[in-house]
């Protein structure tokens, strides 16, 4: 199979590209592991509560995470940014740069943090208001916000923890970490909610408790692995290097507006859904559900590609990079397929698994279709958002997804009207591709200037 990554076609079935492919698989199902822990221990949350006789503490819980995992996505530039630009220092042998870059990390998570705790009063009653809940779910909604906003600092260390870890490639660990964030979670849930019956303040002490004793094992690991000194300060001058500053608040606010605009189309999304009525919307639901879990299958090898692509970007070395570009979407494109047949033979009874109300089934198998369609067109978008990332070109990531998004927008408008459900699924899919090409057009004009090894 050949597949062209740049300047010229690749074969990723050439023999010396054997341990390429195993190391692609090797770093990719830790993290799809670590990412199925996620919807599992979010489950766990809304099952403890949804056994209780109140309907509004289910309400509250999801009301309240989402609070925090709309927060996750806009700080993901944590994440990100400290992956790629610990990547490309691995592959230039600049250990120094590696420790400044995760310690300068950790300084953003604590500004940002603490800003957070500060007007954690204003933060919250502004973020509810907008919300139509009732008085009795946002009390409850409440309750959950006052007590896990007390450990947003420890969320945000997580995510440069991961950020290093993926930058290193040490994705083993990364899941353990994962496993222990999920695994602690789960287990105090039952113990605090149907042992103690603590309700919704249960759930978010189970989370609060987690997300700090993982925190704090993350950091403990982080040192241990970088050999940081906690007794003199670590190379203060390189810490605080003016440019390496100006270069991480670019990257990070590049990435920002990128993740922004992607949450402005899913949100566009599900609000087209709410307007077309209780049942499309509940369908979309149900699908987006199906859409995520591909997300997380494909994912896995983007965060294999942030860490070679930025390891060979930075060591200014073209065949590689180009190699694992073609590796990496070989085995995206093989995962990609089988989401393909397991939507098309088994997508009816997946839904019958998330529902059992017969109108909300028979829509999600109306529309099932563009999940039979999906892998295929948003593997190039995953897979490419990996290798920019890897090489911290945050502006084309920005700018295209800026383009992606005012086309969807603009088609959406017409397709709407003129195909209702399927036209805002189009659209969706129209967005993917534009992603995807935009992409993987431009990482040709990229490539040609990384120095060949």
């Amino acid at each position: 199979m050949l597949i062209a990554s740049g300047g010229k076609s690749v074969s990723v079935f050439e023999k010396k590209l054997r341990p390429l492919h195993k190391t692609v698989l090797n770093l990719t199902w830790p993290v799809i592991i670590a990412n199925l822990s996620l919807p599992l221990a979010g489950a766990v949350d809304t099952a403890v509560v949804g056994h209780l006789p109140n309907p509004a503490y289910i309400g509250a819980v999801a009301l309240g995470a989402l609070v925090f995992s709309s927060l996750f996505w806009l700080v993901s530039f944590l994440r990100m940014g400290t992956t790629g630009l610990v990547a490309q220092c691995v592959g230039s042998n600049d250990h120094a740069e590696v420790t400044a870059t995760f310690v300068r990390g950790l300084g953003v998570a604590v500004v940002i943090g603490g800003i957070l705790i500060v007007f954690q009063t204003l933060i919250g009653s502004t973020v509810f208001w907008f919300f139509d809940a009732s008085s009795e779910v946002e009390k409850f909604a409440l309750d959950y916000y006052g007590i896990r906003i007390w450990s947003v600092m420890f969320m945000l260390f997580n995510l440069v923890v991961l950020g290093l870890l993926f930058g290193l490639q040490r994705m083993r660990t990364a899941l353990l970490l994962q496993l222990l964030l999920n695994g602690m979670n789960i287990i105090l849930d039952l113990i605090f909610v149907l042992g103690f019956g603590w309700s919704v303040r249960g759930v978010a002490a189970a989370t609060m408790i987690s997300e700090i004793v993982t925190a704090i094992v993350g950091l403990v690991v982080c040192v241990k692995i970088l050999g940081i000194s906690l007794h003199v300060p670590n190379q203060l001058r390189v810490i605080f290097n003016k440019q390496k500053l100006i270069e991480m608040s670019k990257v990070n606010a590049n990435i920002m507006i990128r993740t922004l605009c992607l949450e402005i189309v899913l949100i566009s999304f599900m609000w087209h859904s709410s307007s077309s009525g209780d049942v499309i919307l509940a369908a979309n639901a149900v699908l987006l559900h199906l859409f995520h879990f591909l997300a997380f299958g494909l994912d896995g090898f983007a965060h294999a590609a942030e860490a070679l692509a930025g390891a060979a970007y930075g060591a200014k070395n073209r065949t590689k990079l180009r190699n694992i570009v073609s590796v990496t979407l070989f085995w995206s494109l093989l995962v990609a397929l089988c989401f393909c047949l397991i939507y098309w033979i088994g997508g009816s009874f997946i839904i019958s698994l998330v529902t059992g109300i017969e109108e909300v089934r028979q829509g999600a198998d109306e529309y099932l279709i563009w999940l039979v369609v999906a892998p295929l067109l948003c593997v190039w978008p995953f897979l490419y958002d990996g290798v920019y990332i890897g090489m911290t070109r945050t502006v084309e990531m920005r700018n295209f997804m800026i383009i992606s998004m005012l086309v969807y927008f603009m088609v959406a408008f017409f397709t709407t009207k003129a195909f209702d459900n399927h036209g805002l699924w189009l659209a969706l899919m129209i967005f993917m591709v534009i992603r995807g090409l935009t992409l993987g057009l431009w990482f040709r004009r990229i490539e040609v200037r990384v120095g060949v090894a």
